[in-house]
């Protein structure tokens, strides 16, 4: 039985984003704000980036500007290995029957990581596709970035722009360089178009691979944490190395093995696999 309605569905194909409340159960969101604060904790004791993932990089990223007495721990790579509090979220949430309503029953895991702003963080994402960081064979692929805290429009909410992911796939490369942004250009032209994703904790922002996206910095004194959980169609095959390889990636988490492989006709510039914690570094870098 489909969880998201015809109408809800047929919003995601037009707008290439749905929010929809109460994503997950009030236990799961507890758990999940309890092991991140413990993250933090755990964090005031660094002073740089640290933990190992499966390619031997970090997996907790810390923002410029951290200290103990103001963690800023921006990221956790795969938390799914480390946390049994998020891995039962990525394969059990209703998160995932959502996925399914709009890309069929078959699907894998691609990557997790957890986003987060706490108060006074500098980060902002700049514009970008994520399925230019991570082609496949087709694009049947769907992000899940789930409200850990509630998003208002001053903690640094996601900004979208509604029917991006039917356009082209802009570069991320710009004078040789891999900046993992979109040329300004790009932007200013959709600049009018952008909507800010808000809502309560619990809540989902289900977002197309190819739509263009970024978020601002958080300017509040509350923290705006997400549970990003990226699904694709079980048909599809990876076309570059994994970005945020883990023991769990692949994953069938819902569905059967086909056997098969399906693929849509584009073209784009292969990515660059950060060298760094984490793709904010490349975009940083970059100016």
């Amino acid at each position: 039985m489909a969880v998201l309605t015809q109408q809800q569905q047929d919003s995601f194909w037009r707008d290439g984003y749905l929010m929809v409340d109460a994503a997950v159960t009030e236990d799961q969101l507890h758990r999940m704000r309890e092991v991140f604060g413990q993250w933090v904790e755990e964090s005031r004791s660094h002073s740089s980036d640290y933990g190992d993932t499966l390619d031997g990089r970090h997996r907790f990223d810390l923002e410029p500007g951290h200290t103990a007495a103001q963690p800023a721990l921006r990221r956790v790579q795969s938390p799914e290995e480390v946390s049994g509090v998020y891995a039962d979220v990525m394969r059990n949430a209703r998160t995932v029957d959502m996925v399914t309503d709009l890309i069929g029953s078959s699907i894998r895991f691609h990557h997790g990581k957890v986003n987060s702003k706490l108060p006074g963080a500098a980060t902002k994402v700049k514009f970008h596709q994520d399925f230019t960081f991570q082609p496949m064979t087709n694009d049947d692929m769907i992000t899940a970035l789930l409200f850990v805290d509630d998003v208002t429009l001053d903690n640094g909410p996601l900004e979208v722009v509604p029917g991006s992911h039917t356009g082209p796939l802009h570069s991320l490369w710009h004078n040789g360089v891999f900046t993992g942004a979109v040329k300004d250009e790009v932007v200013r032209q959709c600049q009018a178009s952008i909507i800010s994703c808000t809502g309560a904790a619990g809540s989902v922002c289900l977002m197309h691979a190819s739509l263009l996206h970024g978020s601002a910095a958080n300017v509040s004194d509350k923290p705006r944490t997400l549970y990003i959980s990226t699904y694709y169609a079980e048909d599809a095959i990876e076309l570059s190395p994994n970005a945020l390889p883990s023991t769990l990636t692949h994953e069938l988490v819902r569905g059967e093995v086909s056997g098969r492989v399906r693929c849509k006709a584009y073209t784009m510039a292969l990515p660059e696999v950060p060298k760094d914690t984490s793709f904010f570094a490349q975009q940083a870098e970059a100016g």
